[in-house]
């Protein structure tokens, strides 16, 4: 009999290996053929690991196979010996005595993923994404991505929040509305949720603080370069609150702690996509007529919408507080009743606005969130206000039947505030497999 034991030592290496081993030093090594450069009696053939790019060195008479014979996106397993070279990256090379194929290309690559920029159209990087990915300026930003989600994870771990998981497929959804992507279940009507918010607020009465990380649904008829069908929320609900602000000091919290890491552990993708980090310090807040009133007189902009902002609003009023308080991230507070959700608290100064609050990042909307209401007949009040019926709530309702704290929380959208760390236009960019009005491939 026989028995695993746990993790295997590899006998091929990884970037790190090479860095820390000697000139002449005999080393192993397996990835893809990124890029040849054929220079004769030598050629350098770069290949592509998930750390970064390792030049190697094929040369005439002591490499074991033709040039000839290898192609750009083959997958290969090397030997050969280090040596230390300057102009190479991380300023070592392998020179080769043996290749072995793993893998063969079966035609020419359709995009020149070994450039330094991909130019071509975002909707060629799209339809054929897991090769533009390949490209090393491409996959980064999804690295970058990873160090938002993992920065929000760490965070809020240490902040005594229990991560969940709740059903995408409900009966009845948190937002209500239009814009649902409806189903049959089992022969009865069904929804694609907007968002984990029911299910978090339940959750609040058992953990006090809860947190997910998941796909949200939205049927939204906008094609636009901010809108996705289907985005990632980073969401998190936490009780025993005193003031909605709570929400925000702990947001920026989690801002400070994840543009810390990316500085700390992921300067290389930084660097290489010359990124700067936004300035988190501090974030002003700022009240919705407030802001509306400062950007109408600084703009000359006539107030057209008194109930929501409009998106070259929230373009304006992230102009305004950068050039008057070089502020990156600025937050909306107290948006009107009329457009926020029957969950909803109200200010009880005055009840035709919210203890909610937007965040913009650079004049783009990445996060809601605010005070929910924690009383049953309040809920049950504003239900009815709202036009609404019950049904499909009993069991989100009867959580307050059986008493909850004072709670609030948000939902951040993680392509979009990844589209504005990195600086792009269009949301799609920060998207690995985006879904919109026209796409559901690949």
């Amino acid at each position: 009999m026989e028995f695993i034991t746990g993790l295997k030592q590899q006998e091929e290496a990884e970037l790190e290996d090479l860095l820390k081993a000697e000139e002449g030093t005999t080393i192993i090594l397996e990835g893809a053929v990124h890029s040849i450069r054929d220079m004769g009696e030598i050629a350098f053939v770069i290949l592509r690991k998930r750390e970064g790019l390792i030049q190697t060195v094929w040369e005439e008479g002591k490499t074991d196979m033709e040039l000839s014979e290898i192609r750009e996106g083959d997958y290969i397993h090397v030997t050969g010996q280090i040596k230390d070279e300057e102009r190479a990256p991380h300023g070592k090379e392998v020179r080769l005595s043996t290749i072995r194929h793993l893998s063969h290309v079966s035609c020419p690559l359709p995009l020149p993923i070994d450039k330094w920029k991909l130019n071509t159209s975002l909707e060629a990087k799209l339809d054929r994404r897991s090769l533009s990915l390949r490209n090393i300026r491409e996959r980064a930003r999804f690295r970058i991505q990873e160090g938002i989600v993992r920065g929000f994870r760490d965070f809020l771990y240490e902040q005594g929040f229990t991560e969940i998981h709740t059903p995408k497929i409900g009966a009845k959804s948190a937002e209500g509305g239009a814009n649902m992507f409806r189903l049959s279940y089992f022969h009865r009507p069904a929804v694609l949720q907007q968002s984990p918010q029911l299910y978090k607020q339940m959750m609040v009465g058992v953990f006090d603080r809860v947190f997910e990380t998941g796909p949200v649904f939205r049927a939204e008829k906008h094609n636009t370069r901010r809108h996705l069908n289907e985005y990632t929320s980073l969401d998190f609900e936490m009780g025993y609150i005193h003031s909605f602000l709570d929400i925000c000091a702990m947001e920026t919290g989690f801002l400070q702690y994840t543009m810390n890491l990316l500085e700390k552990e992921y300067s290389k993708e930084l660097k290489l996509l010359n990124i700067t980090l936004p300035d988190v310090e501090k974030i002003p807040y700022v009240r919705f007529d407030e802001a509306k009133r400062l950007v109408s007189e600084k703009y000359n902009r006539k107030i057209r919408n008194p109930f929501d902002l409009e998106p070259e609003e929230e373009e304006l009023i992230g102009k305004y507080f950068k050039e008057e308080y070089n502020a990156d991230f600025v937050f909306v507070t107290h948006y009107p009743s009329k457009k926020r959700p029957f969950y909803a608290m109200d200010d009880p100064e005055d009840t035709r606005y919210t203890l909610s609050f937007d965040l913009l990042y650079h004049g783009l909307e990445i996060t809601t969130g605010g005070q929910r209401i924690h009383d049953l007949s309040m809920l049950e009040e504003k239900i009815q206000e709202k036009g609404m019926t019950e049904e499909g709530l009993e069991q989100y309702l009867d959580a307050f039947r059986f008493g909850m704290p004072p709670h609030g929380g948000l939902g951040i959208g993680l392509e979009r505030l990844t589209m504005q760390l990195l600086g792009e236009d269009n949301v799609r960019e920060a998207c690995l497999f985006p879904r919109d009005m026209s796409r559901l491939e690949p």
